[in-house]
């Protein structure tokens, strides 16, 4: 099977959040089963590339964007040992900048975004006609390539190369859509009869590129299967669930993967003393290193809460605020490490110097450091108003760091409450989106903590959990074979 990846990011060459690090395994996962992959992304900054050896395609295009031709030029990377490549998508115009989609001298996104991903999404359907390359699946991620299956529904509608090609649709996070003011569809050399209310492409006066591919792909999935059902409900649909709920029978869950070879306390090159579920010795060890470099006593029967998130409202946030000085009365201790919105900034830092025996933030990223809290913590905690699928919890599992979140999304399909009666559980799991659930799961870990024999029991079963990219990209293969008989 060909399978042909779009993407605005992927690791190591261009990243600004999970999708990412999504892009950087899956398809590698599916090559290692036998599918021939090529995964296309825009080249935001050719250093990126210096590490690698790059082959070029030969290939000098031209695409019309706003009735205009724009070229590109198509470079590309093999994987080792696989039937994998990369391919980057060059036009300096629309990809050499310093961010990927927000400008940096105005905090805004740049006003010719729509321009910028339609211009990608038609090079890379030129692209592969120029290499002769036919996929069997185009796999389409979140909006910035969701203008594949539109193109492909409309402008290639009539291409022979194109003919049998079937499109997915990944949505990574709903709340992210690519909207556009509606006078600027014609920038995208669409015939102007296909923008009217209600029709693919209308949202509320707008373009909406996200919606667009919802009605043009064959198949839509995202990255959990609960969050499959949340985003056709009013609370999550983010005013896109009457559409997908017209699409029901064709949407389906694939929970996110893990890349074991980088998340693992066994192998991790970036944590003081690794260690295995049947020796937990390095974690300990790990927790007391941890506590002495952010300033905090050790106290052996004291847990330790880790978090790692961008912070805000999404995120759980406004929960925690409510009850903060709640929490710093029970008997733990936090180490925060992330940034996000002024407001929480100001609140971490008070509450550092309230209780500066209990609380350390780092307002920062550091992907060394989040390692850290991850091998060191005893909790770790995701309070989530929503959550598509999380990865930090499925790296807390395999840890030994007990999860404590909200039953949303991923959070849902991947933690199992802790039963006092069967002593069954993988961690501790709240419902109701209120200050009080929160508090009352915090006080249930902490309380059950100095309990060593059920702590170590839950903890070990967490760290027996497989959320490999393998069972994930399994999964995906078995739908694109699905699509193609259908």
């Amino acid at each position: 099977m060909r399978v042909l990846v779009a993407s605005s990011e992927m690791v190591p060459f261009a990243k600004t959040g999970g999708l990412a690090d999504v892009i950087g395994a899956l398809p590698a996962a599916m090559a290692k089963q036998g599918s021939e992959v090529k995964t296309f992304i825009p080249l935001y900054d050719p250093a990126a590339l210096k590490d690698h050896t790059v082959h070029s395609t030969g290939l000098d295009l031209k695409v019309s964007v706003n009735g205009t031709q724009k070229s590109f030029t198509v470079d590309y990377i093999k994987a080792k040992r696989l039937p994998l490549e990369y391919c980057f998508i060059d036009n300096g115009d629309y990809f050499k900048r310093l961010q990927l989609y927000r400008d940096e001298r105005t905090g805004s996104d740049y006003t010719d975004n729509d321009m910028r991903f339609a211009f990608f999404a038609r090079a890379v359907l030129e692209a592969v006609k120029g290499m002769g390359w036919k996929p069997d699946i185009i796999h389409v991620h979140d909006w910035q390539a969701a203008m594949i299956p539109v193109y492909l529904k409309t402008l290639y509608a009539e291409d022979p190369f194109f003919a049998n090609v079937r499109t997915v649709l990944t949505i990574h996070n709903l709340a992210y859509q690519g909207t556009f003011d509606g006078e600027r569809f014609e920038k995208l050399d669409l015939p102007e009869k296909l923008f009217f209310p209600t029709s693919p492409f209308e949202f509320y006066g707008k373009v909406n590129f996200l919606k667009a591919a919802i009605e043009h792909s064959d198949r839509i999935t995202t990255v959990s299967e609960r969050y499959a059902e949340e985003i056709q409900t009013d609370e999550h649909g983010c005013g896109l669930q009457g559409v997908l709920q017209r699409r029901t029978s064709d949407i389906s869950g694939i929970l996110n993967g893990v890349d074991y070879t980088i998340w693992s306390p066994s192998r991790d090159k970036k944590i003081p003393y690794n260690y295995y579920a049947a020796n937990l010795s390095g974690k300990k060890m790990n927790k007391i290193e941890l506590l002495g470099k952010a300033g905090l006593p050790v106290r052996e029967k004291t847990p330790l809460v880790g978090i790692i998130s961008r912070l805000a409202d999404q995120k759980g946030f406004d929960l925690i605020a409510e009850i903060a000085d709640e929490i710093f009365q029970m008997d733990l201790q936090m180490i925060v490490l992330g940034t996000g919105e002024e407001k929480y900034h100001q609140l971490f830092e008070e509450l550092q110097q309230k209780f500066p025996d209990k609380l350390k933030v780092y307002l920062a990223f550091d992907d060394s450091l989040a390692h850290w809290i991850e091998a060191a913590a005893d909790m770790f905690l995701m309070p989530s108003h929503y959550e598509p699928c999380g990865l930090n919890q499925m790296y807390s599992l395999k840890y030994g760091t007990v999860p404590l979140v909200r039953e949303v999304g991923g959070l849902a399909d991947t933690v199992d409450d802790y039963n006092p009666r069967t002593g069954e559980g993988t961690g501790f799991v709240f419902s109701e989106y209120t200050s009080q659930a929160l508090r009352e799961a915090i006080e249930r870990a902490v309380s059950l903590y100095p309990r060593r024999r059920p702590w170590t029991k839950i903890m070990k079963a967490g760290m027996r959990q497989d959320f490999s990219w393998d069972k994930a990209a399994w999964k995906y293969l078995r739908l694109f074979e699905e699509l193609i008989r259908d």
